[in-house]
């Protein structure tokens, strides 16, 4: 009997099993997580074959189940985060949302109406609850908030405080002819988050991650009182179109 055979016996196999679903079950990386219990899960498979006289069919046919579900799992979790996932389309747009695995990226693309702005528009309004959440991908957003009034640069969301807490809008907001936005209705999001947790989780870090940010320059050198803002200006922003 050689080496191997020997290392090979049906409880060697069970400790081997053993050993590779305690190692996967002790990483918190969800891909070598699967891979481990996938190994674990054939070694099992090689020891219900050879334990008895006659392999151990019913545990082998539970096992193959086993792998099957892990296997599609695991091919879930690699395609979510395969650049090939990321859409021709928004392509060009994708390190805009650095905190999005392309998956999820692609997921909320799909719900997204991409179209630049041909006229001045109010997309939010202090006060009101919005029905739509916005990402600004090129132009400048003029934002009043009580007093205070700012202009904030591109690659940010708009509407993101009523859509994660379905209150009123915390500020108006305005978009500048020629700016390119995304835009998303919030019940189409909803459903989406509703369906998938994980995509939700997704979508939720990366608006709390733009939402320090504005709150940072809001409350910083940028922005100014509203009466520091010449009337024709402010009078020119109270009359434009509102989304």
């Amino acid at each position: 009997m050689t080496m191997l055979e020997n290392a090979m016996t049906p409880e060697n196999l069970v400790y081997l099993a053993g050993a590779f679903y305690v190692a996967g079950l002790a990483i918190t990386n969800q891909i070598v997580l699967r891979l481990f219990i996938l190994a674990g899960t054939g070694v099992y498979l090689v020891y219900y074959s050879t334990i008895a006289d006659n392999p151990l069919w019913e545990a082998i046919y539970v096992s193959m189940l086993i792998g099957l579900a892990n296997i599609g799992g695991l091919t879930s979790l690699i395609a979510r985060r395969s650049r090939l996932a990321i859409p021709r389309a928004h392509a060009d747009i994708y390190d805009d949302f650095p905190s999005l695995p392309p998956g999820d990226f692609r997921a909320l693309m799909k719900l997204a109406k991409r179209y630049s702005v041909v006229q001045d528009k109010q997309v939010t309004v202090e006060g009101e609850r919005g029905e739509k959440l916005y990402f600004v991908l090129k132009g400048s957003t003029l934002v009043r908030k009580g007093t205070k009034a700012f202009a904030l640069p591109p690659n940010l969301f708009l509407g993101e405080v009523a859509f994660l807490t379905g209150v009123p809008s915390s500020a108006s907001a305005w978009l500048e002819t020629g700016s390119e936005v995304l835009e998303w209705r919030f019940d189409d999001l909803h459903r989406k988050c509703a369906r998938n947790p994980r995509f939700k989780l997704a979508l939720e870090a990366a608006i709390s991650v733009d939402l320090a940010d504005k709150v940072a320059r809001s409350m910083g050198r940028h922005s100014v009182d509203v009466d520091q803002i010449p009337q024709p200006m402010v009078d020119a922003l109270s009359s434009v179109d509102r989304i």
